[in-house]
């Protein structure tokens, strides 16, 4: 069961950098992923998330693994498992590909993941999250006038 919450925890981060690489236009394109492999051939410049992906895929595999293990050692009557080769097969083999694959997600991925600063810093200057900073100075009212004209005109809280 370790190892199936460890993939699915994962899969969340893997979906996460998915979402913040969707773009380049339209998305959140907050961070940029590296390019292994060929775009889309009807998107010229995209950039597909193959090694969230992978994680993806290893985590649905080493979750069926989890549940096989799991109905393997249901199966076993007394003390004699019948099923242990199947049971050791499947932890075997989710251990291997978690292996594989979380090094080649950190080589191919992880290490060549850069920020979209340009996006960032027009995502801070939008927020209006920032009034907080000033809400102590200038009370709640006088900042939600501030970040309701904000919003009205699409101008920074500035």
């Amino acid at each position: 069961a370790a190892l199936k919450v460890c993939m699915m925890n994962m899969s969340k981060i893997a979906n996460d950098l998915r979402l913040m690489a969707s773009g380049p236009r339209v998305g959140l394109a907050e961070i940029m992923l590296p390019a292994r492999q060929p775009g889309s051939s009807i998107m010229p410049g995209k950039v597909n998330p193959v090694m969230p992906e992978v994680i993806n895929q290893i985590a649905f595999q080493v979750i069926g693994n989890d549940h096989t293990i799991c109905l393997a050692s249901e199966a076993g009557q007394l003390e004699l498992n019948v099923m242990e080769p199947v049971l050791v097969f499947n932890l075997l083999q989710s251990i291997s590909i978690m292996n594989n694959g979380f090094r080649a997600f950190t080589d191919n991925c992880l290490k060549g993941i850069e920020a979209n600063e340009d996006r960032l810093k027009e995502y801070v200057e939008k927020s209006v999250g920032i009034i907080t900073a000033v809400n102590p100075h200038i009370g709640y009212e006088a900042a939600a006038r501030v970040a309701k004209e904000a919003i009205a005109t699409g101008q920074s809280v500035r």
